[in-house]
């Protein structure tokens, strides 16, 4: 089992905003029974919790699309749903209009951890993985090496931001009820697929327990 120590360990969220975990965003019918079902959001806030009591580092991989976005001459099926619903959307990179309570915005429950002056947001990744943004960048700065990972879409971003840190000489663990996945009639269990790809990939996944701050290894 990884060992966690505040001097080299940090949580890492991806997308903790409202249209892939609030009951009113784009995406909820789509990961509505996933979210529940894992009790993600709880267990993000636990997570957040004992990060804060424990004074370890938190990052945030948020997920935005500007108007010019709109301009790309190509997308995947996801990336075309995301445009078409405006999952993520926001006025522009350089102000906040329109931001609060929006889809983009984050969760509430979740906004006294991230908005407390100590949360390092970093900028948006653009597709799924953290090549795109300054993650692992502001991860090195700070002389992280261990990450505990957790957020959203658990077959999506999560899994690219999961196989990117371990390209990059991270070691993962990824929470896996503080993940959840989109569940399509054609496609199949976002969530399940995940799950299968962390076994084989992740230094460890584990379950979040009630009990705080205890964790515990679980690759069942």
């Amino acid at each position: 089992m990884m060992k966690f120590n505040r001097l080299d360990t940090a949580v890492v969220f991806i997308d903790p905003q409202n249209d892939v975990l609030s009951e009113n965003g784009a995406n909820w019918a789509a990961v509505g029974a996933s979210v529940a079902e894992n009790g993600t959001v709880e267990n993000m806030e636990r997570i957040f919790k004992a990060a804060r009591d424990k004074n370890y580092l938190v990052f945030i991989s948020p997920h935005y699309f500007y108007p010019t976005d709109r301009t790309w001459k190509f997308n995947g099926p996801l990336e075309s749903d995301e445009f078409r619903t405006g999952t993520f959307a926001r006025s522009g990179p350089l102000n906040l209009a329109g931001f609060t309570n929006s889809g983009a915005d984050w969760l509430d429950r979740f906004k006294p951890y991230i908005e407390d002056g100590r949360t390092i947001i970093v900028s948006p990744h653009k597709v799924f993985g953290p090549q795109t943004n300054d993650l692992v960048l502001q991860l090195r700065k700070r002389g992280i090496s261990k990450i505990i990972l957790g957020g959203m879409l658990a077959n999506m971003c999560v899994e690219s931001h999961l196989r990117e840190l371990l390209e990059q000489g991270f070691e993962v663990t990824v929470v896996r009820d503080a993940v959840a996945g989109p569940r399509h009639p054609d496609w199949g269990d976002g969530y399940k697929a995940a799950l299968v790809n962390y076994r084989f990939l992740a230094h460890a996944v584990l379950r979040r327990p009630k009990s705080l701050p205890r964790w515990t290894e679980n690759r069942e």
